[in-house]
């Protein structure tokens, strides 16, 4: 079975809303290379409307390895409002996103991402469909903006690793289960 994992930009305070604003120059070499190394195992990217919104009109026309990956990989834009999309190898699921995940799961080898941490992660979260959560915690704090959690049902989460880097991020990658 896929593995599905979710990973995701987020201040200290815990906001993860437009990382393009404050977590560009905390992104160096080494942390792209591991970001590179886990969307080479994916088979495919998961996105709900505001990331493919989002990604799509920059992402498309960037090149080198990581932009060449994502742009090469299927793509599932999960809504009930785009009819179409225009970003290469990309397709719109309209239906039940938990029922799709779940056949997806199912199928082929490679594992699936979601980047960034929006109604759709947290649907298959609630529904025991990610298997990891990747936080890349950022040593700023801004005060305002999208908190990455919501009240909810309480979930406990098992530490795989914790990853400084040396412009102060953290990676705290947790497993679900």
């Amino acid at each position: 079975m896929r593995k599905l994992t979710v990973g995701t930009l987020v201040s200290l305070d815990g906001i993860f809303g437009d990382p393009r604003s404050w977590a560009s120059e905390y992104f160096d070499d080494e942390a792209a290379e591991r970001s590179l190394r886990k969307l080479m195992a994916a088979d495919a990217m998961l996105m709900g409307r505001h990331t493919y919104e989002y990604f799509a009109p920059s992402w498309s026309a960037l090149t080198g390895p990581y932009p060449d990956r994502i742009n090469a990989m299927p793509k599932y834009v999960f809504s009930s409002t785009l009819t179409t999309a225009e970003w290469n190898n990309a397709t719109i699921v309209s239906g039940d996103p938990v029922r799709a995940v779940k056949e997806m799961k199912q199928q082929g080898d490679g594992d699936l991402v979601i980047y960034g941490y929006g109604q759709l992660a947290r649907t298959l979260l609630e529904h025991d469909l990610v298997d990891e959560v990747d936080f890349w915690v950022h040593p700023v704090v801004l005060g305002d903006g999208v908190p990455l959690f919501r009240p909810g049902q309480l979930r406990r989460l098992r530490l795989v690793s914790a990853q400084p880097y040396s412009t102060g991020v953290v990676s705290l990658r947790y497993a679900t289960s």
